[in-house]
């Protein structure tokens, strides 16, 4: 494979031995960074993009096992090649042991350096495409199987912003899967071969969450030896996807609207301004508009924010796909726990589609894996939570999802799973007719079929505008 313009970092506190290594290396056409000392090597690791790294195992102050430490949990796919004088040294199977990937030993034989780095940047190169092909794969369908209206709609959406260069915002409830949208997004998008960075600005104290997303110079504040890059370099011709941006300081607010406007960043610390290409995808479980009013979020910021919004619909508000759910979800937890998968019955489904689901798609996820984990040969009604949904036999208007979906009536309990179908799929024809009126033509479009067969689905479940007041009106 070319090096192409790759970097490795030499680290070793004798310049002949960094002065040598420079010299077989750059005629072979690498570039190389080299370092005295574990502090200049972290300096440098923070800031420049190195392909493979050279550690001295023996160093003045923190030492070469102490600096593999840290470089292998802060850049996990890089190969990291110690040297030292001693084959025998009992820092060498340590150092294997903490993830190194190679050795070599005093004095260094050009061909053997030669031969090592090479086969550590193929090595590189081959755990990136992994990761690469690993994001492109379509986990979005993971928790976002069906065909119900609203899933229809988001996937339509999704299928329009992807190729662009637009910001995105993505706003739902907990649960919604609003990050498994956002990496959908940027795996049918012309930037799916670059970085997908992650922040969940939630989860980051506001003191740090500059440094986080800017990086900061050393010594801009207190504990901060090195520089460091931030995220929106690290995903430089990428995605950066801001998770729970409601939480973001007003500060920190100020700097995203800059990065998104200018297309510029600085470092906390810093003085120089970076350029830099990302495309920043948001999502939040906020009210964003009311935080506007309340002073708490920019007003700027959000209308750069929500050049396209999209909404990750509630399960509640897509029943239609809790069969195909519930399947896929057994099957995934069946896999993951080394397990058979099980049959669900009927009366599971009816049940399960009376419940109001506040978690959402990631509930859902934990009581299928708890289902398949605790029942028989398969899973029974009698396996369903308490909490979820009316038990059988209950009266009407008992348990967790009263006056809100199917109950009682079928086999064991439950409905039949034609029966639930018919049932879900009547509140979806309601619900879709409402929202357009009873405009049975928009409402056809909306649904994805002929004006012809709502007519037919509007007798066959004796729907009318009557049920809840009024008549039905022609489309």
């Amino acid at each position: 494979m070319s090096t192409g313009t790759a970097t490795v970092l030499v680290v070793d506190d004798e310049p002949n031995i960094r002065k040598t290594l420079r010299m077989v290396l750059e005629s072979e056409g690498w570039n190389v960074l080299d370092a005295g000392s574990a502090e200049e090597a972290e300096a440098l690791l923070q800031s420049e993009p190195i392909a493979v790294a050279i550690f001295d195992i023996r160093l003045p102050g923190v030492d070469g096992l102490t600096l593999l430490s840290r470089a292998r949990e802060l850049w996990r796919d890089l190969p990291v090649i110690v040297i030292s004088g001693h084959a025998d040294a009992p820092e060498i199977g340590d150092a294997m042991k903490r993830g190194a990937y190679g050795f070599l030993q005093k004095p260094l034989e050009r061909e053997r350096v030669i031969v090592t780095v090479r086969s550590a940047h193929e090595w590189r190169q081959l755990k990136e495409g992994e990761r690469t092909r690993a994001a492109r794969e379509p986990r979005f369908d993971d928790d976002m199987v069906g065909s119900s209206p609203a899933l229809l709609q988001l996937r339509a959406d999704i299928a329009k912003v992807a190729p662009t260069r637009a910001p995105v915002l993505i706003l739902g409830e907990s649960g919604t899967g609003k990050e498994l949208i956002a990496e959908e997004v940027h795996r049918r998008s012309k930037r799916a071969g670059a970085r997908f960075e992650k922040v969940n600005c939630a989860a980051i104290p506001s003191e740090l969450i500059e440094s986080e997303l800017f990086g900061h110079e050393k010594g801009s504040f207190s504990g901060a030896g090195a520089r460091r890059v931030g995220r929106f370099e690290l995903a430089d011709g990428g995605t950066l996807f801001l998770d729970e941006i409601g939480d973001m300081s007003p500060a920190a607010q100020a700097k995203v609207l800059r990065a998104l406007e200018n297309a510029e960043i600085t470092r906390v610390g810093g003085e120089k301004a970076f350029t830099v290409d990302v495309r920043v995808i948001a999502a939040t479980n906020q009210d964003l508009d009311a935080m506007v009013r309340t002073g708490t979020f920019r007003e700027d910021l959000l209308h750069r924010l929500k050049v396209v919004p999209l909404s990750a619909p509630p399960l509640r508000e897509r029943l239609s796909d809790l069969p195909a759910l519930v399947d896929r979800f057994v099957t995934l937890a069946a896999r993951r726990n080394e397990m058979r998968s099980k049959p669900v019955e009927a009366g599971v489904l009816a049940r399960l589609a009376s419940y109001r689901w506040p978690g959402n798609v990631r509930e859902l996820r934990n009581v299928c894996e708890r289902l398949l984990i605790m029942s028989g040969d398969r899973i029974r009604l009698a396996d369903v939570p308490d909490e979820i949904g009316p038990r059988p036999g209950a009266p009407a208007g008992h348990g967790a999802a009263a006056g809100g979906g199917v109950a009682g009536g079928g086999p064991q309990g439950g409905v039949g799973l034609r029966d639930m179908r018919d049932l879900v799929e009547r509140d979806y024809i309601l619900k879709t007719l409402e929202e357009h009126d009873w405009n049975v033509t928009q409402a056809a479009q909306a649904l994805g079929i002929e004006r012809t067969n709502l007519h037919k689905k509007i007798k066959q479940h004796g729907l009318a505008r009557g049920a809840r007041g009024g008549a039905e009106e022609p489309g």
